[in-house]
């Protein structure tokens, strides 16, 4: 029988445990939120962490700008980095074109990296020592925990190569003991690498592109690509419903992997917060 991975009931989960931490510190941890420009996703993106973080007993204060120069910028997150409150801070991406994304990344303090996309943290995370991890990545991991626990030995395929999901799931797979291949848009025989994977996590970002006769039989499958059909409605990279019987477990879309993405942007703000105050809850 085939293991549903409900991302809306777990992130619920890590919300109600977050939310009675915080209850035990000494002030509510602060997460700055910047939002650059009009695309819509972006927005309805940082409403529903305005409403988590609210939900959890965090404080958060979002930075909206219809248009705003990179020196502009630069300038806020230095004040942000200086501010001692401020435990957290999230650029929202992708921002406007106009804009060096780069710059304005490596510019947040290492230690409110809340997003964990420093190149700091990104290196860490290679290395096997402690920093924020990527929300989505991290995401990943719990919901493919809630299907098995001990990856040891497993063979795990990422599809996607991006620093946002691709690289770091595949750090943390490696991390978990599995034997991990990257696949991406050069990849030949994608089909027949998937026939081999016990654990696939797949970031194409094109509709329904995995089918069933990808995929091994029993494996556990993470989608995290959330894309829109012809008839408005949500779907992943991986075709739910033809390829559910053929897994052991796997995410919905929506309801899988997006829920998990604001939990663990929630979970990084509460843990810089403690690493900040040196507090053990």
């Amino acid at each position: 029988m085939t293991l549903l991975l409900n991302g809306f009931e777990l992130a619920k989960q890590c919300r109600e445990q977050l939310a009675e931490k915080i209850k035990t510190l000494p002030r509510a941890p602060k997460l700055a939120v910047v939002l650059v420009g009009n695309d819509p996703a972006s927005a309805v993106y940082v409403k529903n962490k305005e409403k988590a973080a609210a939900e959890v007993g965090i404080q958060s204060v979002v930075y909206r700008f219809d248009t705003i120069s990179q020196k502009e910028l630069l300038s806020l997150i230095s004040d942000l980095n200086n501010d001692t409150e401020v435990d957290g801070i999230l650029v929202q991406l992708p921002l406007p074109d106009d804009l060096n994304e780069k710059e304005i990344l490596q510019a947040i303090d290492p230690a409110k990296d809340v997003d964990g996309f420093h190149p700091l943290n990104l290196g860490k995370l290679m290395i096997g020592e402690p920093a924020p991890v990527a929300c989505t990545p991290k995401g990943c991991l719990k919901l493919i925990r809630l299907a098995k626990q001990n990856l040891t030995g497993l063979n795990a395929l990422v599809i996607g190569r991006s620093v946002i999901v691709g690289k770091p799931i595949a750090q943390l797979l490696l991390k978990e003991n599995c034997t991990v291949t990257i696949a991406h848009s050069k990849t030949e025989n994608l089909p027949e690498l998937c026939r081999h994977a016990d654990i696939l996590v797949a970031a194409i970002g094109k509709p329904k592109t995995v089918n069933a006769d990808w995929i091994k039989k029993g494996a556990i499958v993470i989608d995290v690509g959330i894309n829109r059909t012809e008839d408005g409605k949500l779907c992943g990279d991986v075709d739910f419903e033809n390829c559910f019987d053929q897994c052991s477990a796997i995410t919905p879309v929506p309801k899988g992997v997006g829920p998990m993405t604001i939990a663990m942007l929630l979970e990084n703000t509460v843990e810089a917060f403690l690493k900040k105050t040196n507090i053990r809850p």
